[in-house]
């Protein structure tokens, strides 16, 4: 053991010695597709130090937006700084994972990996001085079983936002995940009753965005794996009910330089620094361009009606919860506590193309010293068009045809993502917007029907 492990990084040596020690024998490669749907594949424990010496091949073509038939090679490198085991699976013999990234047989990083994506991204920022972390609040639902596609599904309970209901099954769920996503090492904030029937909210707490894309990932696996476990069905469709409130992922975002809080400034108003302010104005001026990749499904633009907690209008304020960018107030004193928060983002986006956009937005603002708008203090939905045009408020694109015709112009998008995710995106999209069109729904049928 000791001479193979001879040259080896410290963390490759953990996870060798690990899978000894831990009676791992399977693990799992975990990968994601251009649209966020999680790929895996496992090995046994003997192909792993191939795996980590010189990557695991695959055909790419397969892959959801990964590469044509003619260029389909394309192989794992497992990242062991990722290395979990997995709490649902038995503990003797046991399952690990690791995500990967993606490369290409000459070993250059492949151009249609998220993850590589997200890493271009931030290394953008660490070049001007900056780490970018995150911090989401996951909103989803809990279903009966068993949920029938095409039909209403039926929420395993009727309480409401905040609601302690002694031996209910949403708050045994959340114990049982908050448990299964602390053994691997993810830290969870708070947990609670969101506010339609079986909604439940789940705030992890921050970390660097790469860390955070890769826990989000594991935590719609542990969501998912929980529920069945317990009889029910979890879901991050972002607005499965007309007449309740949808999912969303409220992302609180901060920069640091070093062990400083670049948003911070005490002697500023709102203790926002400048930093904060020109990255504020990116997220503003560019929000419209993200939408289609931070709100991906035809079904997001049901959450991104007005009225609700959701965004329809690009505005920012401070604790205002109908702008689309909100200064939460924190602590007085507490510096490293200042953070933005993105409210548009739904829990069903693809979090690693999700964030190197919010990130990208921001650091244009910072490169280019965008002047932030007056903040809107008013409830946005209350006012009327022509008051909102007045104060320079534009709206949000009001369904994916529009977020997709705004994001086909965007230089940023198409810089952030490069040519070729940018190119399958827009594609898919496309086609998932043509095939809605063609629906004729229950509510036609219902209304028209009848009369016609």
């Amino acid at each position: 053991m000791i001479g193979r492990l001879a040259g080896m990084d410290k963390q490759t040596e953990f996870v060798l010695r690990a899978i000894e020690e831990r009676d791992v024998r399977f693990v799992r490669m975990w990968f994601t597709d251009v649209l966020g749907f999680l790929k895996s594949v496992a090995i046994a424990p003997a192909e792993l130090e191939g795996a980590f010496a010189e990557g695991l091949g695959f055909d790419g073509s397969a892959i959801e937006g990964f590469a044509r038939v003619y260029e389909s090679d394309m192989v794992l490198r497992p990242d062991p700084s990722t290395f979990q085991i997995l709490p649902w699976r038995d503990t003797s013999p046991a399952t690990a994972r690791m995500f990967c990234d993606i490369a290409m047989p000459d070993g250059s990083p492949s151009y249609a990996d998220p993850r590589y994506v997200l890493k271009r991204t931030l290394k953008k920022a660490a070049d001007l001085g900056f780490t970018f972390y995150t911090h989401p609040e996951v909103e989803f639902f809990l279903f009966k079983d068993p949920v029938i596609p095409g039909e209403p599904p039926v929420p395993v309970d009727s309480s409401g936002y905040f609601d302690h209901t002694p031996q209910s099954t949403g708050s045994d769920f959340r114990r049982r995940a908050i448990t299964m996503l602390e053994q691997m090492g993810i830290s969870v904030e708070f947990s609670h009753h969101e506010g339609a029937p079986g909604q439940q909210e789940i705030d992890l707490r921050y970390a660097d965005a790469l860390s955070m894309a890769d826990n989000l990932m594991t935590f719609r696996v542990v969501v998912k794996e929980v529920a069945l476990s317990q009889g029910i069905n979890a879901s991050f469709m972002p607005k499965p009910f007309t007449d309740h409130a949808g999912s969303g992922m409220h992302t609180h975002m901060s920069l640091f330089e070093g062990d400083n809080n670049a948003f911070y400034d005490a002697s500023a108003e709102y203790h926002l620094s400048k930093t904060a302010r020109y990255f504020i104005a990116g997220l503003l001026r560019h929000a419209a361009e993200i939408t289609a990749v931070t709100n991906q499904w035809v079904n997001s633009y049901k959450r991104l009606v007005g009225g609700s907690e959701a965004p329809s209008y690009i505005c920012w304020g401070r604790n205002n919860r109908s702008a689309l960018v909100r200064v939460p107030m924190y602590k007085p004193n507490k510096g490293a506590s200042a953070r933005v928060e993105l409210r548009s983002v739904d829990s069903a986006c693809n979090p690693y193309l999700a964030f190197a956009l919010m990130l990208a937005a921001g650091l244009a603002g910072i490169e280019g010293e965008y002047e932030l708008p007056e903040g809107a203090e008013d409830d946005v939905w209350s006012l009327t068009e022509r008051e909102r045009r007045a104060l320079g408020i534009e709206p949000l694109p009001r369904n994916l045809d529009e977020a997709i015709r705004v994001m086909e112009r965007s230089d940023l998008v198409a810089e952030t993502l490069g040519e070729h995710v940018f190119d399958f995106f827009l594609r898919n999209k496309r086609a998932e917007f043509d095939e809605y069109r063609r629906q004729v729904t229950p509510m036609e049928l219902l209304r028209l029907l009848p009369v016609l």
